[in-house]
């Protein structure tokens, strides 16, 4: 209870430096780009198009509003994405700063995360842009979309911790990350009903596939039909963050000590 106390303690000392890391991350991402901020908009929305043109004859039918169907799982796998593979060089990209002064290590890996979180909550304006334009029912279940949401914030940090610290000591994790999100994407019925899948493919993926456990749950809560099921899928969901976080949290505890020797 001490150590929870003084860690929280040390992150409060610290949290100016965590807010100029977020504030620097949103700053340089489109610094030099002309359209600047409307392309965390653009970006999704013309990727969604080339989608919805490409897998709309094979897996919309059966599929109610695809677009806002393809759309709310790719902006949230996106995040996942980027965010877990942005912090995982977010220790070894700030050695030069670590090799001087003494700054919490995991406030880097954290700032990645939340920065890609604020960038995430800019792209939703193209999830708007499609139900508007499709004219999908708006209701006050929207706001049940924050459950999903801080679900994949919590396991993108603790993913994000594990990646970071063993990315210290082994550079190939980057190559094999990228490789293992290429394989989850297909697996992750984003861009076709889960239905189409076979038996024990299909238990597996709606049983132990995270991501598809938040993308389902955020779509019940737009456009599906919320019911007891939403809620299993939250349970199931705060599960699979509170683990992701607790792996991602002893790992790096027990490895930041060694840290200056491979930087």
């Amino acid at each position: 209870m001490k150590k929870t106390y003084n860690r929280i303690l040390t992150f409060l000392k610290y949290r100016d430096l965590f807010f100029q890391l977020i504030a620097r991350d949103i700053k340089i991402k489109y610094r030099k780009s002309i359209l600047g901020y409307l392309w965390s908009v653009l970006n999704p929305l013309l990727t969604m198009i080339v989608l919805v043109i490409v897998f709309s004859n094979m897996f919309a039918r059966g599929v109610p509003n695809f677009s806002v169907y393809l759309l709310t799982g790719q902006l949230l796998f996106n995040f996942m994405v980027i965010s877990t593979s942005r912090a995982l060089s977010s220790v070894v990209g700030n050695a030069s700063l670590l090799k001087k002064v003494y700054v919490p290590k995991y406030i880097f890996t954290l700032s990645v995360v939340t920065s890609e979180l604020i960038t995430y909550f800019f792209s939703l304006g193209a999830l708007i842009v499609v139900i508007l334009f499709t004219g999908a029912p708006v209701t006050w279940r929207y706001i049940f979309i924050i459950i999903p949401i801080i679900e994949v914030y919590i396991f993108c940090t603790g993913i994000g911790l594990f990646l970071a610290q063993a990315y210290v000591f082994f550079r190939d994790v980057e190559y094999i990350w990228s490789v293992i999100t290429t394989a989850w994407l297909y697996l992750s019925a984003i861009f076709y009903p889960v239905s189409v899948l076979p038996g024990k493919i299909y238990f597996l993926v709606t049983n132990f596939n995270p991501m598809y456990i938040y993308i389902a749950m955020f779509r019940n809560f737009t456009i599906g039909s919320p019911n007891m099921g939403s809620l299993n899928l939250a349970i199931h969901g705060a599960g699979f963050s509170c683990l992701a976080l607790l792996i991602g949290f002893i790992s790096f505890s027990y490895s930041k000590k060694r840290f200056i020797l491979y930087m």
